[in-house]
């Protein structure tokens, strides 16, 4: 089918400069949620029709399977349509959707197409309890004959409940013929997209409706108050799936997936975590409060306590990380590793059974297994230019407060002591140790404060 998404709104009330349809619902605009709904519908063409915010929209979505158009002025709904006539195949139906209503499901969708087929208008309706400002669906022996206005309907017909969605399946010969024939001639001096049932039932053509599973999937967004409504109803559905897959959610209404969230069994997520992109939890990973994960693999019967940051990173199976811990891009921990408290580990590899317990910072390094990495101790991997690698050999045991100076490496089993400046590699199963000498001054008399 042609898919048409509706995108020119200037979305006045959302006081923003950005287009309405780039306003971000779990992390990803408005338009591209409608974009990749009518990509799993299969879809021969996608056109998308934007105006306010000029090339930001295009630009923000841009891909090979999309066409855009742009229409200016803005003079309504059917208006808008009528952009797309050019790259409409008449060969098939055409499925009017807009972009500021984010939550339609396949589902739904598939069963207008069903309805409408490839000779029928076919409408979204759903029953409001108060459909006020709605379009309202006019019958007439339960036969849809028109779509009245709020600003247009008389007072009989304002007292419907049942509205009209805005998505519509049409056959598209019949389609490009009702959009030239529009009249804008109401209320609003627009050309209405709603005009064209009335059109198809004057030629006999049959008007067919269809519902969708929730009310929310119907729900547009024009405002802040809007947007950030629908986000609360978003989550709240990810919530139920996941805790219907058996996943413990602390609580269901703390917690936000942007992206995707997938769970093996035995899964427990605490209040106030966030997960970006795309991310996944092994069997038996508990998720202590507070959390922000992105694009991550957390490994079976890991523990992520409280407060850490992950991105772009691999934690293996039997982990433990935090509180307060971050792991930066490039991170890739193998199993049972231990990375503590305000410990950051950026762009290194760090082999099975290591442990950075306390206040420290890994950086473009390469750590063996079984190493001890003592509390403080940094590896200096930029000299402000470039950045070179430490690499840290099996067994090795590093002393607290220990600077390692890039490129260096320390063999296997070496042990630096407390305090080390290490600038050049340390031999294996040796003890190398660089400190200014300790010394006690005889005679010192601590300064004492002027009295005045």
């Amino acid at each position: 089918m042609n898919v048409v998404i509706l995108a020119a709104g200037m979305g006045k009330r959302m006081q923003s400069s950005l287009p309405k349809v780039l306003h971000a619902l779990a992390g990803k605009p408005l338009l591209l949620h409608v974009i990749d709904t009518a990509r799993q519908l299969h879809a021969t063409t996608i056109s998308v029709i934007y105006g306010h915010g000029g090339e930001q929209v295009p630009t923000a979505v841009a891909a090979e399977d999309l066409r855009f158009a742009l229409q200016q002025p803005q003079l309504g709904t059917g208006h808008a349509v009528a952009q797309a006539i050019p790259v409409l195949d008449d060969g098939v139906p055409t499925l009017i959707l807009y972009g500021d209503v984010p939550m339609t499901t396949v589902s739904s969708l598939k069963r207008l197409i069903a309805a409408g087929g490839n000779d029928k208008l076919a409408i979204l309706t759903a029953e409001m309890p108060d459909p006020t400002g709605l379009g309202r669906i006019v019958r007439e022996n339960d036969k849809i004959t028109r779509i009245v206005e709020q600003k247009d309907a008389s007072e009989a017909e304002r007292k419907i409940t049942e509205i009209n969605t805005g998505i519509m399946l049409a056959p598209t010969a019949q389609l490009k013929r009702w959009l030239g024939q529009l009249s804008n001639h109401n209320a609003q001096g627009e050309y209405y997209l709603t005009d064209i049932v009335a059109q198809a039932v004057a030629e006999g053509v049959p008007v067919t409706s269809a519902q969708p599973d929730a009310i929310w999937e119907t729900l547009g967004v024009n405002s802040k108050v809007q947007l950030a409504d629908l986000e609360r109803t978003y989550q709240r559905n990810i919530a139920q799936q996941l805790l219907e897959q058996g996943v413990g959610l602390y609580d269901p209404a703390r917690i936000d997936v942007r992206g995707s969230l997938q769970c093996g069994r035995d899964v427990s997520i605490d209040v106030g975590c966030v997960f970006i992109g795309h991310v996944r939890l092994d069997d038996g990973v508990s998720i202590g409060p507070n959390c922000v994960i992105t694009n991550a693999h957390i490994g079976a019967g890991s523990t992520i306590k409280a407060f850490c940051h992950i991105e772009d990173a691999i934690v293996g199976a039997q982990g433990q990380i935090g509180p307060y811990a971050r792991l930066r891009p490039g991170a890739e921990l193998a199993e049972d590793v231990h990375i503590g408290n305000f410990v950051e580990v950026k762009n290194s590899q760090i082999a099975a059974h290591s442990k950075a317990n306390h206040l420290a910072y890994i950086g473009d390094a390469t750590i063996g297994s079984r190493v001890n990495i003592g509390a403080g101790t940094i590896t200096c991997n930029y000299d402000g230019v470039n950045k070179s690698r430490t690499i840290i050999e099996d067994d090795a045991f590093i002393g607290s407060d220990s600077q390692l100076v890039a490129p260096v490496r320390v063999g296997k089993g070496a042990t630096l002591g407390a305090g080390t400046t290490l600038t050049k590699d340390a031999p294996a199963g040796k003890l190398t140790v660089s400190r200014a000498r300790q010394m006690t001054i005889d005679g010192w008399q601590r300064p004492e404060k002027i009295k005045k």
